[in-house]
């Protein structure tokens, strides 16, 4: 009797160890399937100037880190944003959508609002819009964003509250470089430094670096984790503030572009910062790195150059909408290299969601794609035959290497930009039938968007034409 009692309690152990055993395989097994998934680093800067960066070619400038970077990343020479300023072009990238679509037009949050629309706090990134970062953690992925969110500054639109596990930064556009305090009070409520939700601080420093500490931290805290960071730094956008270290390093610039010049170069030591980290902790074969920039420079305000291009920020000219971007994945993407089509930075949601093991079907409705069969050369076609901007009447298309621009107050051009990057001539009354083709084509587009929630004052579009004007290549006409 006592065996079988014994034989009765040692298969119930053996069933146990056995759930147990299995449990911890399942775990294990997650945890390995895990590990596989590569990590991914988004770095975006603000207002920086095409020509800006050593990798651009830059002989005033000093970008050592992101100029080494460049080394073991491919460099994409028409990459594209989807707004020619600093809002809606990062709710482009957060979607995956022209950001148009949802009513999102070029116009920043909060701004110099019309009445007859949406203004102040109510303005933000449509709460049903879901975002990169509600992707990527629904993919198994810790989230996190330091820096500029500039998609709302209302409680509802808290990057916490849209698919990021953590934030350190700021709610609004731009905000000083240098600690808010007695010396320094902050001018707006939406500038005022986050940790998490409602944990209001202000930091040590300079907040270039600082951002490069706080995602380092984020980094070794989660390293055996797949993680997504999304580094938003305000730099170099205005105001114009930099570390004396830095400005020494300048002797022959003046005025704002000696500032600009040091404060990219605190900017490429805080890139450096994390690229230093991901080695640390041998990481960095494992993690997708992406560095480029949410939109042109606006040369009248912080002096950057966008050279060859024509145009700045604010306006469809190459210059407004063509920004520098390194992409890295060691052992994966063929380091120090070029790709020449052109790509959206709506590509990076699509991008990052297929590398993280999101199903094709769930991505249909992006205006993005997966850019990795194109940068892998196994797909040898252009990952967009079509682009498309558009501010109220203002817009613009670029089909293959035509691009046409209509403007409220002039008629539109055309150009080839197969062999005029600078827009310098203008083709228009040379083929009045592309022009027609292409005029209408970008009509065809606007008719599936949604209209503005909000826009601006509309003497700010006169601001604009000045802007673009004054910074365009002088036009040949034929």
């Amino acid at each position: 009797m006592k065996t079988n009692v014994h034989r009765v309690n040692y298969n119930k152990w053996c069933s146990k160890l056995s759930t147990v055993l299995l449990l911890g395989f399942l775990v294990m097994g997650k945890w390995l399937i895990a590990q596989k998934k590569p990590n991914i680093i988004f770095i975006l800067s603000d207002d920086a100037g095409y020509a800006d960066f050593g990798f651009q070619g830059s002989k005033e400038f000093k970008t050592p880190r992101l100029d080494e970077f460049a080394k073991i990343s491919i460099r994409c020479t028409q990459a594209y944003v989807s707004a020619a300023v600093c809002g809606p072009s990062r709710a482009g990238f957060l979607t995956g959508m022209y950001q148009q679509c949802f009513g999102f037009e070029e116009n920043n949050v909060p701004g110099y609002m019309s009445l007859s629309g949406l203004t102040d706090d109510d303005m933000g990134l449509p709460l049903e819009q879901k975002t990169i970062g509600n992707q990527l953690k629904e993919l198994g992925y810790t989230t996190a964003i330091f820096g500029k969110w500039h998609m709302g500054n209302a409680d509802r639109f808290h990057p916490t509250k849209r698919g990021f596990d953590e934030f350190y930064g700021f709610r609004g556009g731009s905000r000083s470089f240098m600690p808010y305090d007695e010396t320094n009070p902050i001018d707006k409520d939406e500038n005022r430094l986050e940790q998490g939700f409602g944990n209001f601080l202000e930091h040590d420093g300079y907040l270039t670096d600082d951002l490069a500490d706080k995602t380092n931290q984020f980094i070794a805290q989660h390293k055996d984790r797949p993680f997504f960071v999304y580094l938003s730094f305000n730099a170099v956008h205005t105001p114009m503030q930099a570390m004396e270290e830095d400005l020494r390093q300048f002797p022959n610039l003046k005025g704002k572009r000696k500032t600009l010049a040091a404060m990219t170069l605190a900017m490429d030591r805080a890139c450096g910062k994390v690229l230093d980290q991901l080695k640390k902790l041998n990481l960095l074969d494992n993690t997708i790195i992406v560095f480029t920039n949410d939109n042109g420079g606006p040369s009248d305000t912080n002096s950057s150059i966008n050279s060859p291009l024509s145009g700045t920020k604010a306006n469809h000219l190459e210059g407004g909408v063509r920004v520098p971007f390194l992409i890295s994945w060691r052992g994966r993407l063929k380091e120090n290299t070029v790709y020449d089509y052109p790509i959206l930075l709506l590509d990076m949601y699509p991008t990052f969601s297929a590398i993280a093991g999101a199903k094709v079907d769930d991505m249909a409705h992006l205006d993005g794609v997966n850019l990795l069969p194109f940068l892998e050369r196994k797909n040898l076609g252009r990952p967009h035959n079509t682009l498309f901007w558009k501010k109220e009447n203002r817009g613009a298309i670029r089909e293959l290497d035509w691009k046409l621009i209509r403007y409220p107050d002039r008629p539109a051009e055309l150009y080839d930009l197969s062999n005029d990057i600078a827009e310098a001539h203008d083709l228009a009354s040379e083929y009045p039938d592309k022009v027609r083709v292409l005029y209408k084509k970008l009509f065809q587009w606007e008719l599936g968007l949604e209209r503005p929630k909000w826009q601006l004052l509309r003497k700010f579009e006169g601001k604009t034409a000045e802007r673009m004007d004054a910074f365009s290549a002088p036009k040949i006409r034929n």
